[in-house]
């Protein structure tokens, strides 16, 4: 495993002055009086907690980085030259660009999708509120899901309530989900999350009946990992606000000194925190079946890199409630709002945990019941990555779950946006070498044109940055299921995997690749 700085890295905008480095403190070899910086300790002396999280909040999206003993490139993806699933096997029909990446998800009512990724959840946070038309059209345009995180409402400036504190209207909520409707065509849906305090607030009745939405995703706990959700604040006025609608905001707005601290510049933000979640399986299948009765035509459920116990549970109560999706998030993965060492040293990293998923839903089928549709997240980026999720978790894993790799695009397409517009210079060389509009930088443009009319000339054009990054991971997944010899996403399984160490096969399951089709092999041999 490689080794990683504990106390530096550029996520928090630390670094350390010496070369050598202590292993596990990650402090420098040779601390020196009178060092001007700037490792974690540094910075920590006097901006305190500050260092808990990367920065400049509101402005960036962070992966954890640690490097685990075994992970998902440990696996290989096995290429065939005999025979053809899903199409005839002659070179005229089994072509790449006829490769099926459609997908579906859900029970009776279920969601289709173009390709099977949906993006991760885009609540809260100042990124995800500034760029949403971004990613709902993108999302729209693309055909796959987009996922409305946590406490939306919560922290909308003008949220109206009843006197019972229910939700009455959220013109913010209202915003992200017409932004996604206008544009969409029949493939994905938009999923509104729900934690502790959404539940409070009433944000399923509203979402349902006011706003038609028509899939709810709750949530265990897993807002920022372990320890629910939070955005930061920079103004004393809407730090008290939101510790008046019940939130938890830290440190504590209404205490002289705190308000002090902020006045005098020291104390420059607040931090808003969801509560914990807590699970049981009476009232986890009361709440599905509550949300149902409310309207919801499906109900999902999002949980985090727990240990196998909440695995176990979240796979066994979603069966029973006969929940549509349930999307399993490993570590890292992360997109920004969680404290950085916990987002690097907290739980079971993605690899490890969907094995685990895999085979407790295997027992589980194996017992007659039927198994919730999965989907995996944390930390995937690319077309490969969701081969092998779905290889791995096969036939249970339907989709692939991808929050950064997705929100990328369209920050970058947003800020083309901008520079064409002479804002911060211009367009910077990497952009400019391909052209000087968006026609001529931006190569699916003529395609989302082709399709929607001028409509296409009024996106934003972070979603024609989404629509380029979707297809490219589509056209991507069709040469690797081509290669595998699979014309249906359906028909991808553990045998199309090799495992490229003995210790990723005895995790994983997946055959050690010398041992791939070994038997296959002697008996042609053998004959």
């Amino acid at each position: 495993m490689n080794f990683q700085k504990p106390n530096a890295n550029e996520a928090v905008m630390s670094g350390n002055r010496s070369r050598h480095v202590a292993p596990q403190s990650g402090l420098c070899s040779r601390c020196v009086d009178g060092c001007r910086g700037n490792c974690d300790m540094f910075q920590t002396t006097f901006r305190g907690r500050e260092l808990l999280y990367p920065g400049p909040f509101g402005t960036v999206t962070a992966g954890a980085d640690k490097d685990y003993p075994v992970d998902y490139s440990h696996l290989n993806i096995n290429g065939y030259a005999l025979g053809a699933s899903g199409t005839i096997a002659d070179s005229d029909h089994a072509t790449f660009p006829s490769v099926n990446t459609e997908t579906s998800f859900g029970i009776t009512n279920k969601v289709k999708m173009t390709v099977p990724i949906f993006t991760g959840a885009l609540g809260s946070t100042e990124i995800a509120r500034k760029n949403w038309e971004h990613f709902a059209v993108g999302a729209a345009i693309s055909g796959i899901s987009v996922v409305c995180g946590e406490n939306v409402c919560g922290i909308d400036p003008q949220l109206q309530r009843n006197s019972n504190g229910k939700i009455t209207n959220s013109p913010e909520l209202r915003r992200r989900v017409e932004s996604y409707r206008r544009y969409h065509q029949g493939y994905g849906d938009i999923l509104v999350q729900m934690n502790v305090e959404d539940t409070r607030f009433g944000v399923a009745e509203y979402a349902i009946e006011k706003l038609g939405v028509e899939t709810i995703e709750l949530k265990w706990g897993q807002g920022a990992k372990c320890i629910g959700g939070e955005i930061k604040v920079d103004s004393l006025d809407r730090a008290l606000e939101l510790k008046k609608r019940g939130y938890i905001v830290t440190p504590d707005p209404e205490l002289p000194d705190n308000q002090e601290a902020f006045k005098n510049g020291a104390l420059k933000q607040f931090e808003r925190h969801s509560r914990l979640g807590f699970v049981d399986e009476e009232g986890f299948l009361a709440e599905v079946a509550r949300l149902r009765q409310l309207g919801a035509k499906r109900v999902t459920l999002k949980t985090g890199a727990y240990p196998m116990r909440e695995l176990a549970m979240a796979i066994r109560w979603s069966a029973d409630a006969g929940i549509d999706l349930l999307t399993i998030d490993g570590a890292p993965g992360g997109t920004g709002m969680s404290p950085w060492r916990m987002m690097n040293e907290w739980g079971i990293p993605s690899i490890y945990l969907h094995s685990m998923a895999y085979d407790l839903a295997g027992r589980l089928a194996a017992k007659g019941k039927r198994v919730p549709d999965l989907a995996f997240a944390g930390g995937f980026s690319a077309e490969d990555h969701v081969f092998k999720c779905l290889a791995l978790g096969a036939p249970y894993c339907k989709a692939v779950c991808m929050g950064r790799a997705l929100m990328i695009p369209g920050m970058v397409g947003k800020n083309i946006e901008q520079w064409l517009k002479g804002d911060d210079g211009g367009l910077p060389k990497t952009v400019a070498r391909y052209g000087s509009t968006k026609d001529e930088i931006f190569i699916n443009y003529a395609r989302v044109k082709a399709q929607f009319g001028d409509e296409a000339d009024t996106m934003p054009l972070g979603a024609i940055g989404i629509f380029s990054a979707v297809d490219k991971i589509k056209v991507g997944l069709q040469q690797l299921m081509a290669g595998a010899r699979k014309w249906e996403v359906n028909l991808i399984d553990r045998k199309d995997l090799c495992s490229l160490t003995e210790e990723c096969s005895k995790i994983t399951g997946i055959d050690y690749i010398m041992n791939s089709y070994r038997e296959e092999a002697l008996k042609i041999i053998d004959a």
